[in-house]
């Protein structure tokens, strides 16, 4: 066996162990989210520190994602002479595809990275190391509160970021592409229906897990000291917007073919 193929052999090893120990841990938080004691203090704690690194972020992007969104669906809806529809077009790609993403993105990059961090230093200092001595499991003590309320700050703040891009993209439709009040808000109640509204937040909740699933065990899994604390932070964030965007896609596909569009 040559080295090159040898090389590769022992990557594709490595991402396949690596994908099976994030799957069992995957299991064991979910089964950890219904033992007691529940750790309600630990996810209140962990709820109000990602939203407060979260909540402007996502709510500054979203002005100009929503924005971005409508004027670009404005010119091509212009194009084939559907300007009405516009505001069903933009509206519908803000709620399923852009909200969702964009709030992900958020507590990934914000929170995540400060939870993986966090789990990091204590694993490096063997904190982990001596609860799992004691008889204490550190996926029920801490990395459960971490994806609940990572889970909980996605699905708020992907309503908040919906709101706001809606109403970003209709400022913008109005003002800069001089479009027709009425005729944004009657093609969007006219196409839109309420199940685009639940697979937006479903795949905030997922994503939202995801996000903190990959933080809590990249920061279990450091290698190398300080510096590597740092790098498993980087690799949490990468990891996770990989993650993000298959799954968005997975989510999507199934959505659309199981939920009929609206008038069809």
């Amino acid at each position: 066996m040559t080295a090159p193929v040898r090389a590769l052999t022992g990557a594709l090893t490595g991402v396949l162990r690596e994908l099976g120990a994030l799957f069992s841990m995957a299991l064991d938080v979910v089964v950890g989210m219904f033992r007691r004691p529940v750790q309600v203090r630990e996810v209140v704690q962990q709820f109000w520190f990602i939203a407060s690194v979260s909540i402007l972020p996502a709510a500054l992007v979203s002005i100009p994602f929503g924005a971005v969104i409508t004027l670009q669906l404005g010119s091509l809806t212009a194009q084939i002479g559907a300007d009405s529809f516009n505001g069903a077009a933009s509206v519908l790609a803000v709620i399923q595809q852009a909200s969702p993403i964009v709030t992900t993105l958020v507590v990934a990059g914000a929170g995540g990275s400060a939870i993986c961090a966090d789990l990091g230093s204590r694993t490096i200092r063997e904190e982990i190391d001596a609860m799992r001595v004691l008889g204490v499991s550190p996926i029920h003590r801490l990395v459960v509160p971490r994806v609940v309320a990572a889970m909980a700050v996605a699905a708020l703040l992907n309503g908040m970021v919906s709101v706001v891009g809606v109403c970003g993209g209709y400022v913008f439709t109005v003002v800069v592409q001089d479009g027709t009040p009425g005729a944004f808000l009657s093609s969007f109640s006219a196409l839109a229906q309420l199940p685009d509204l639940w697979v937006g937040e479903l795949k905030a909740l997922v994503f939202g897990f995801l996000a903190g699933l990959v933080a809590a065990y990249r920061g279990l899994n450091p290698r190398g000291g300080p510096k590597g604390v740092g790098d498993v932070v980087n690799q949490s964030v990468v990891i996770t917007f990989l993650l993000l965007f298959f799954v968005n896609f997975v989510i999507s596909v199934v959505y659309l073919r199981i939920v009929p569009a609206k008038g069809a």
